[in-house]
Parts: C-alpha cells; sequence; structure tokens
C-alpha cells in the first residue's frame, strides 16, 4: 500500500463531501446502505469496534482498520471512524487498503497495522 496515496484518497474523500464521521453518523449510514467502507482508528475501543463489525457484515460493507493517527492526520478531522459513500472513492481506498499497510514509525510499537 502506498500511504501516501491513500492519505491523498482520504483527503479527496471529505473534499467530495463523500465521507461521514462520528460514530452515530458512521453507523446511520451503514443502517442506510450509504456506507460502503469504513475506515476506523485502532485505538477504538473494543465496543466500538465490535458495534463497527457487526453493522459491517449484517450489511455486507467492508472494513478496514488503520494505523494510530493515521485518519486523523489524512483528513484533518479528529475521528476515529470515517464511513466512505458507495462510489469510486470507496472503491480506489479498498484497493489501496487490500494490501497490508506498512507500520509507520509510531506505530512500529503499538503492533503496527491491521488490514482486515
Amino acid at each position: 500500500m502506498d500511504e501516501q496515496k491513500v492519505r491523498g484518497l482520504m483527503g479527496l474523500t471529505v473534499r467530495a463531501h463523500q465521507a461521514t464521521f462520528g460514530e452515530d453518523g458512521c453507523l446511520k449510514a451503514l443502517r442506510k446502505g450509504q456506507c460502503a467502507l469504513l475506515l476506523a482508528d485502532e485505538t477504538l475501543s473494543p465496543a466500538v469496534m465490535e458495534k463497527y463489525r457487526q453493522a459491517c457484515e449484517r450489511n455486507g460493507t467492508l472494513l478496514r482498520v488503520l494505523p494510530p493517527g493515521l485518519l486523523g492526520e489524512a483528513t484533518g478531522r479528529p475521528g476515529k471512524a470515517m464511513a466512505v459513500a458507495p462510489g469510486g472513492l470507496a472503491t480506489e481506498l479498498a484497493h489501496q487498503l487490500s494490501t497490508d499497510i506498512q507500520p509507520r514509525e509510531a506505530a512500529k510499537h503499538s503492533g503496527g497495522a491491521i488490514a482486515e
């Protein structure tokens, strides 16, 4: 995975108004079928992560767990999760995230990334 490309795609997704942030917003987008890809920071609490996993399984939505801080740095938003609307950006992000994320220096100490 090219982390710079992923960062750029996440930023573009926000600028294109194809992103929803926050626990309630992401779960609502999942329930309404308005989420093709859910990006979650690996520092989410286990309870919230489990909510997201279950919602994604029920709706057939792809879930990708990102290294700590990557989501916030790339989007300029403090949130820990981002629902990406269906379309080309979601497809390209999913494709880019289909390979393992190379851990950044800060993430190496916490076990790196999980790409599910």
